[in-house]
């Protein structure tokens, strides 16, 4: 008399363990690859906006470009000001988002010490894991890459 079992043997379940880590081994670089290339475009995206701010920023207040990143965000205030110019949002003007870190830097200023150019870097937080490449932009408004070192105004544009 056969009986009659209930459930799953062990080696049946250990062959869908295997199967699932199989599968599992296979997607998750692929996922992780996806991610670093959402963030890549995610940073050139904001550094071109922050391109159009400054742009904006230097026509509203006639002093030239920011001094600050932040002063391009939005602090909060009723109104916006020349620190407070609600251009770009308050995560990006913080100077961190989307897996990278952006560095702004005033590189030239006329007499009466307003900003006439300016140089923005968007750098990965974690190189290989929350982006491949560094990026560029300035006045010129040209973003440029570079894929293992932090990008300047010599590197190729995209």
């Amino acid at each position: 008399m056969k009986h009659r079992r209930n459930g799953f043997s062990l080696i049946e379940l250990l062959i869908v363990i295997a199967i699932i880590l199989i599968i599992a081994a296979i997607a998750i670089p692929a996922l992780i690859s996806s991610r670093m290339s959402a963030n890549e475009a995610a940073a050139v995206a904001n550094i071109r906006t922050i391109t159009t701010a400054q742009t904006a920023y230097s026509i509203q207040y006639g002093t030239g470009f920011s001094t600050q990143l932040s002063f391009l965000g939005d602090a909060g205030g009723p109104t916006s000001t020349a620190t407070n110019a609600v251009l770009i949002d308050r995560v990006l003007a913080t100077g961190s988002k989307s897996g990278y870190t952006y560095i702004y830097g005033v590189t030239a200023a006329d007499g009466n010490g307003n900003p006439v150019s300016y140089s923005i870097n968007a750098n990965p937080i974690l190189q290989g894991a929350t982006g491949r490449r560094f990026f560029y932009s300035d006045q010129s408004c040209i973003i440029r890459v570079n894929n293992n070192a932090v990008a300047g105004n010599a590197d190729p544009a995209i």
